[in-house]
């Protein structure tokens, strides 16, 4: 028995491979860094659900695809409370669209995703949503509807590197989630809810908000070592170090690390992120001294939506735009295998007598 399965395999699959002593993350025959530098969000899209669905086009023609879904969303905004959160008002917006297996209905969770987090983010700020401008691409709309100006180049290539980064990820909570789900026939639908509902979970996609909690709180560079000490004297959790598969340095870390330095006016904050990270490790290696302890995708993940001006509220919510392309792809990938995920328990309860 393996009651967290590390060590059992529960699928085939096409979409990417963690290796986590090497270091290395492939989607789709491509390294993480290589998507993160190059890779806008509809290429990213194309590429994991390539084979899938036939009614896929090029790059342009998602761009497309996504811009008309876009502004069908737009149209269910005001039909569903956002006041308990924008995560909560994501999953709930995504509860109204069509669950079938169908690529029209399959592009609208990535589609709405933007719309909804947008529009939710907004309404915790007393403001208005904006339309969405289906001509722009789903990184430049998705912070123009957000912010309400127009995103800059760097910022909409900043933003597309992250969501390529957490576009997959293994068999991680909520994608093991969403594979089961779809195993039963249920829905894609169904899926990308399950596998929200797992994300926002504080130990699955919780963690950038907390990192900046951290960073805020250490507040200048000489505390670092003070604060860095009495927190593990503590026997608190250092926020974006340490990762369930990763016995080294998770390469997601420092792909984000490349985008968001390319960002104007970053860079005394990353020189601050860098002099925490710096000690972070240096104290976790004395405290640990049998285990790797390395920086994970959370760290440069809050440094760069910061510098975005994304809220830390909806930073799981951001999270999921960039996910839900994994979740539909593997989803389409269960449903091909024509057979609902069953696994087997151990039974420790009492045995009643039998005559």
């Amino acid at each position: 028995m393996d009651s967290g399965l590390e060590n059992i395999v529960a699928a085939e699959t096409v979409l990417s491979d963690v290796d986590g002593q090497a270091g290395r993350l492939i989607v789709r025959g491509w390294p993480v860094e290589t998507l993160a530098a190059d890779k806008p969000y509809e290429a990213v899209l194309g590429l994991l659900w390539d084979g899938f669905f036939p009614e896929l086009g090029n790059d342009a023609e998602i761009q497309a695809q996504l811009g008309r879904a876009r502004a069908a969303a737009f149209a269910l905004v005001g039909t569903f409370p956002m006041e308990s959160g924008v995560v909560e008002a994501l999953r709930t917006g995504w509860s109204l669209l069509n669950d079938s297996e169908a690529f029209d209905d399959a592009i609208a969770f990535p589609a709405a995703a933007a719309v909804f987090t947008a529009a939710a983010v907004r309404h915790g700020q007393g403001l208005p949503p904006i339309a969405p401008d289906p001509a722009l691409s789903q990184a430049q709309d998705l912070l123009r509807m957000m912010r309400g100006t127009p995103a800059s180049d760097a910022e909409a290539r900043a933003l597309d590197a992250y969501l390529a980064t957490v576009s997959d990820h293994g068999l991680n909570a909520s994608t093991f989630a969403a594979r089961v789900i779809a195993s039963t026939r249920a829905g894609l639908g169904s899926a990308v809810l399950g596998g929200i509902s797992a994300l926002k979970g504080p130990l699955h996609g919780g963690a950038p908000g907390p990192v900046l909690d951290m960073v805020d709180d250490i507040g200048t560079p000489d505390a670092a070592e003070r604060w860095i000490d009495a927190a593990l004297a503590r026997g608190e959790r250092l926020m974006g170090f340490g990762h369930r598969v990763y016995r080294v340095r998770d390469p997601r870390a420092d792909a984000l690390k490349a985008a968001v330095s390319k960002l104007p006016g970053t860079a005394g904050r990353i020189a601050f992120a860098e002099h925490i990270e710096t000690v972070v490790l240096q104290r976790l290696a004395r405290k640990y001294p049998t285990r790797r302890l390395e920086t994970n995708v959370e760290f440069y993940t809050a440094v760069l939506l910061e510098a975005l001006d994304i809220p830390r509220e909806a930073f799981t919510a951001i999270f999921a735009t960039g996910r839900v392309l994994g979740w539909i792809a593997h989803a389409s990938e269960q449903i091909g295998e024509k057979r609902i995920v069953r696994p087997k328990s151990v039974y420790r309860g009492p045995v009643p007598e039998y005559a």
